[in-house]
This record gives C-alpha cells, structure tokens and sequence, in this order.
C-alpha cells in the first residue's frame, strides 16, 4: 500500500455507525446475462467462484464487481487498511456491463453538449480523471488489457450524423481537444469501408478491452477486501440498531451479511434490487463479434489494424476492430426489466448486426459471428447520473449512460471518498454535477421506454 493513499485521510472515529430508520427492500429480479460475451468467453477460464456460505460481519459491504465497484473496494481497503471489506457480485467480476461494454473511454459524451457550460466542464474533468486513475494503474501494475492510446473516431453515415459531426469542430475548439477531420477516404484510410460520409478522430483517446481491464482490477484487490461471486443479494435491510444487512442466496442457502456502510454499484441492475425505478432506466444494447480474421480477410478489409468508432447517427453502429483482429458491431436497444434476454431476440439482434457488416464489408459478408450477447446498461432521463449516500449509510453511483468505463471508475473511487470523509476537488466537482430527473412509475415508465427505444431503432435502421 502506498503511504500517500493514507495521508490525507481522517481518523477512523470518524465514522461511526450508522442510525436510520428502519427499511426493507427485497430483488424483484436476478441478474440473468447470457454466457456468451465474447469479450468474455475468449479470457482463459477463471478458477471456480468463493461464494458467500456462511453469516458474516464486515465494515463495509460493495455490491456489484464492475469498474465501479472494483474502484470502490480499492479505493476503500486503501484509505482504511484496518476495515474489513467484502465485494459481492451476483455473478463473476466483470460478467455484467463492464466486461460487456465496446471498451471506449470516454469524457466528450454527446448529452454534455446540451450542459451548462460549468456542469459540461464539472463531467468532463471528472472523467478524465478518471481515465487517468485507470491508466495510472494500467501502468504501475503492467496490465495486458489491450490499451491503445492512437485515438478512436466519430463516424457517420447519414444526413442527421453529418449534421451532428459538423457541430462538433465548434466544440471541440470550444473546449481545446485536438481532432482530425476525415473526409470520405480518410475514413476508409482508417475503416477500411467506403459507406463513411466523414469522421473525427481525436488523437490519444483510449480504447481497452474490457475484459481483460476488469480482470486486472480483480487482480490487484488489497488483502482486506474479501471477494465472494454467484452470490446474489436477495434483500437489503437496514435495522434499527444502525448498519444495515444483505440477505445473500446462493446453493448452500440464506445468509446474512452486515456492515456499517453499503454501496450499491450495479448500475442497471439497480431497479430490480428495489432501488431508484424512478431515476434509473434498465436498458440492454446488443453486440456480436466475429471469428478471427485470416491473414487474406485481414488483407481484403484494408485500414487501419487496430481502431474503434462511435457512431454519429443517431443509435448508429458502433464498431471495433480488435488487437486480435476480430470485428465487433454493437447496435440497437431493448427495454427487459425481468433482466432476461431471449434466443430468439439475440438472434433477432444478430441479424441486424449482419446488415451493418454487410453495409461496411461486403466482401466480409458471410464471415461467421462468434458470439452474440446483450449488456445491461443504467440510463436516467436527463443522461445524469447518481451519485451519493441515497439513504443513511447506504452510498450509491448508478446511470452512466453508455459511457461507465471512466466515469465508472471515477465514481468508485469518489463515493469510497465520501463514505470516509475525504474531501477533494474531484469529489466536490462529482457531487455537484446534476441528479437524475424523476421518471414516472409503471406501467407508465415502461411503455414511455419501449416507445422511446423502438422509435429510435426505427429511425437508425437506415444507418446500420
């Protein structure tokens, strides 16, 4: 442990136990993912899960083993080495969004435009940092996740994304990021694909494989922090003598956890868990990924061999070609609160992810698709996230929006910030950035999403 961790952290007394009223709320539903991520699949196995079989007691208890639940333990067992922790996943590390997403780390999301200007520069910075944090420990701890600091690109395709695209350069100057306009053989120069109308690269914004990034972070977990997978949480309570317990269900039973301070980090699995339906929206998007290319379809692909590009066009395709040299598209959305996907809506989803191979590549048309698999994401109405102590002792960071890999890490590492009383200029900048906006409840929530998500797949299906 570094020396600097602790410096600037205040004695535990603190902190103390937490007195509430009393509250229940138990899971409606259970994480139910499928097993076919390709991000995921293609790792070496992991070792079989320690899953929580027996009553225990710790300091404080992380629920949820993505990028902000990892920073969170981290950053927690760090700053208080002499507190007992435990980081509990309902599945392995990693399986939900964070090993699932496309792994672009991004600040300049396109709902900071629409930001007041101190708001924009608030989320801007605090992502940054957190990309920051990420690649510290990238370096410091010599992970093999595939970094890539050569800069991903914002493509389009149609009239809407062309539009977007040209109101970027304003921007960017706005804000001074570097970037390079391509024009239509600029983008093939880096895609390989002629369908691009024109493009934005923005020079040393990284690309990760996600999956292999999560699994660092599992990796480097100080000793105090105990980690226990497959071990879904069936209720959260909070009793009347201060703390707060998790009913915890796996094969060998019911078992109950208690700790002093709870963190909530599982993003769009929040709602389920009976937690903030009215700010957090359940949404899954869909990617599929390619076998590995041969060296001849390497060589008829043409471009660049290593890039990512987010899509202008409104739910556009997002697409990576790997290190490995596998292509990944990922488009379309779907509203599931029962957080199941069907086989016949992934192969629904995979045919889609056909048709924008076929656009791009036609002389890759019939390149098989290894793996198909959707990813639940968190979203709010207003593209805000949550961020806090929600309920006494209870500490919350939810609805990333798509971009949860940097702001992800940076919201782990702030809410164990706050949780220990640790001011900083990161923190206080997260902390006064916008709340999520009030939903109404269902039936209402649910028919306003699925028509919001189908009018939006209806009017991208021209720029798949």
């Amino acid at each position: 442990m570094r020396s600097e961790e602790q410096s600037t952290a205040p004695p535990r007394a603190a902190v103390g136990p937490v007195v509430g009223r009393s509250w229940t709320r138990r899971a409606r539903h259970l994480p139910a993912d499928d097993h076919d991520c390709g991000w995921l699949e293609t790792l070496p196995a992991l070792e079989p899960a320690k899953r929580l079989e027996r009553d225990l007691g710790v300091d404080c208890a992380v629920v949820g083993a993505g990028f902000v639940g990892l920073s969170a333990a981290r950053r927690l067992a760090l700053a208080r080495p002499d507190w007992t922790i435990a980081l509990i996943d309902a599945q392995r590390v990693g399986f939900g969004a964070s090993g699932r997403c496309s792994g672009f780390l991004v600040d300049l999301v396109d709902f900071t435009s629409k930001m007041k200007p101190l708001a924009r520069a608030g989320y801007v910075n605090t992502a940054r940092w957190g990309i920051e944090r990420l690649r510290s420990l990238s370096v410091e701890h010599e992970f093999d996740c595939e970094w890539d600091d050569k800069g991903w690109v914002r493509g389009a395709v149609g009239e809407d994304g062309m539009r977007f695209l040209e109101a970027w350069p304003g921007w960017l100057d706005e804000v001074g990021i570097d970037y390079h306009w391509l024009d239509n053989r600029g983008m093939q120069a880096v895609t390989g694909s002629e369908l691009y109308r024109a493009g934005i690269r923005l020079p040393g914004y990284s690309l990760i494989h996600p999956g292999k990034l999560v699994r660092s972070l599992r990796e480097i977990l100080p000793e105090n922090v105990a980690l226990f997978e497959e071990s879904p949480v069936r209720s959260v309570r909070q009793v009347p003598r201060g703390g707060l317990q998790l009913e915890v269900g796996g094969p060998s039973g019911l078992f109950t956890l208690s700790a002093r301070r709870v963190f909530l980090t599982t993003n769009g699995y929040l709602p389920s868990q009976g937690f903030h339906a009215d700010r957090v929206f359940p949404c899954f998007t869909f990617a599929s990924m390619t076998r590995v290319l041969s060296a001849e379809e390497q060589a008829n692909l043409g471009g660049e061999t290593e890039w990512g590009l987010l899509a202008m066009d409104p739910m556009g395709t997002t697409i990576r070609r790997t290190r490995g040299q596998r292509l990944l598209f990922r488009n379309t959305a779907h509203y599931a609160p029962k957080l199941s996907i069907s086989n016949g809506l992934r192969a629904k989803m995979r045919a889609f992810h056909r048709q924008a191979l076929q656009a791009r590549y036609p002389q890759l048309a019939n390149i098989e698709f290894e793996h198909t698999w959707g990813g639940l994401m968190g979203t709010s109405h207003n593209s805000q996230l949550l961020f806090g102590e929600t309920r006494p002792g209870l500490f919350t960071a939810a609805a990333f929006n798509a971009a949860g890999i940097a702001m992800g890490a940076a919201a782990g590492e702030l809410l164990a910030d706050l949780a220990v009383g640790r001011d900083s200029e990161q923190l206080r900048a997260m902390r006064a950035l916008p709340a999520p906006t009030w939903m109404p409840p269902e039936p209402f929530r649910g028919w306003g999403g699925r028509l919001i998500i189908a009018r939006k797949n209806a009017q991208a299906a021209e720029y798949i």
